[in-house]
């Protein structure tokens, strides 16, 4: 079955087909699985995600209630959030039944929970790759429907669509364009609301998904064929990380390290086929994003966050990084 990677607190588990996907830590699957599988490999099954009044000092004309769940690792009752009284409850089960009536079944590729099991997803494989292979440098990009939700209140019933890069599991959501407006490639759905009744509406949200797809390979295609210089490459980076004018607590050393790392991945394995190209440069630097910064507070599951395609803050800088290259590569 694989190794697997099993803690609570501030890590919790995760379950992934064949390869650890994205983030390289939990059960690493041999061969497809049910969904109710999935979920048992991940510890997300059996939770009972349920309310329990609270008082609050003072008074105020609404009732809150806390968010518990029971740990699946000890049995315990573990808070989760405190919500207003609109809050619907989502189980896990749901969640993961609501994708697969989205794909009306599909190859579940990972599942897990992270933020003390706030946040739980999971990812199902789409049968469409992004093949770019202009000069026969081969490379690829797969895709899935990614669901995700919070059982705090922080996020809501999501389902979107994350390209991912093949041969180094970087993920490229990026805005691309569509007759003047971003393409969409997500579906929400608040927990103020149910579930019920939502999944014809989600699908065809999603099938304009196939529009961003679509914008998604053209935007690749361009920036694959579009060969930019050693010069070029530099000119890119420091325009997303300008050296510091000041040396204030070691800044200049800080951005050298950096500038280092990303010639490192530009001239390395995973970018050995796409060097020399904006697509090149536009991985080497979403792939330092994901994978080479410092986990903050030393908590490896805010790598996995960004590197899963559901922390606004790395896909905002993804975006900027994209506008970067192409407004430099294509100058």
């Amino acid at each position: 079955m694989g190794h697997m990677l099993e803690q609570y607190g501030d890590m919790a588990s995760f379950a992934s087909l064949r390869e650890p996907a994205w983030h390289g830590l939990g059960t690493v699957i041999d061969e497809a699985v049910s969904t109710q599988e999935m979920l048992d490999l991940a510890h997300l099954s059996g939770w009972n995600v349920r309310l329990e009044a609270v008082d609050l000092p003072g008074r105020s004309h609404k009732d809150f209630f806390a968010t518990v769940r029971t740990n699946p690792f000890d049995g315990q009752a573990d808070v989760l959030g405190i919500v207003g009284e609109r809050y619907n409850v989502l189980q896990n089960e749901e969640l993961f039944t609501f994708g697969d009536a989205l794909l009306d079944g599909g190859r579940w590729e990972t599942a897990g929970s992270i933020k003390n099991g706030t946040v739980v997803f999971g990812s199902l494989a789409l049968n469409r790759q992004t093949d770019l292979d202009p000069k026969g440098r081969g490379d690829k990009v797969n895709n899935y429907l990614l669901v995700h939700t919070s059982h705090d209140g922080s996020l809501a019933i999501q389902a979107s669509v994350t390209p991912v890069r093949v041969v180094c599991q970087n993920t490229l959501n990026a805005a691309v364009g569509y007759k003047g407006r971003g393409a969409k490639q997500s579906f929400r759905i608040r927990h103020t609301q149910t579930l019920q009744g939502k999944v014809q509406a989600a699908r065809e949200a999603l099938g304009l998904a196939n529009v961003y797809l679509d914008e998604f390979d053209k935007m690749a295609q361009e920036m694959i064929a579009k060969e930019i210089n050693d010069k070029a490459f530099f000119d890119i980076i420091t325009t997303v990380y300008p050296k510091p004018e000041k040396d204030a607590k070691g800044s200049v050393t800080k951005w050298e390290n950096k500038i280092d790392t990303l010639n490192t991945i530009y001239n390395g394995p995973t970018c050995v086929n796409i060097k020399g190209t904006a697509w090149g440069a536009y991985n080497a630097l979403t792939e330092r994003l994901d994978w080479y910064r410092n986990p903050r507070g030393g908590n490896a599951e805010s790598v996995l966050a960004a590197a899963s395609g559901f922390d606004a803050t790395t896909t905002s800088a993804k975006n900027n990084m994209l506008r970067t290259v192409r407004e430099v590569a294509f100058a």
